[in-house]
């Protein structure tokens, strides 16, 4: 499986740091949907979830977590500890989110609006899904 990570470029000086992100740019999509994830209580899990058709970045841009992507074949946990960092995760691709620093906010740029009928939240569904579509090919 390939993990992509991109590095945002900081713009920064005596005042301090700055990141500037732009659809199509920085981010390989249109952004339809931003939030993010605080005050994570230890030793929680979010995610739990594979998406249909969405994509999404995924940046800690304060304190740390890691990222436990599957897409059936394959597991890789990626850590992400840096505000200039993004993790690109395409659809079809179970994610967990944990191991949260108490500071930590996760922001999520995503390719579309919240829709439920987009969400696989059953992991054996997930499962059956990308190993028929496998077949497919």
């Amino acid at each position: 499986m390939q993990v992509v990570k991109y590095v945002f470029q900081p713009h920064g000086d005596e005042r301090g740091q700055l990141i500037a992100l732009e659809e199509y740019k920085d981010i390989p999509f249109e952004i339809k949907r931003v939030y993010y994830m605080y005050d994570t209580l230890e030793g929680v899990r979010r995610g739990f979830h594979a998406h249909k058709s969405l994509k999404q970045i995924l940046v800690c841009i304060h304190g740390t977590c890691k990222v436990l992507l599957d897409n059936g074949k394959e597991k890789k946990i990626v850590p992400l500890e840096k505000p200039y960092e993004g993790l690109y995760i395409a659809n079809n691709i179970w994610r967990e989110m944990y191991d949260f620093s108490s500071d930590a906010v996760l922001m999520v740029f995503a390719s579309d609006y919240y829709r439920e009928e987009d969400y696989i939240r059953d992991y054996q569904e997930f499962l059956d899904m990308v190993n028929k579509e496998g077949k497919d090919l």
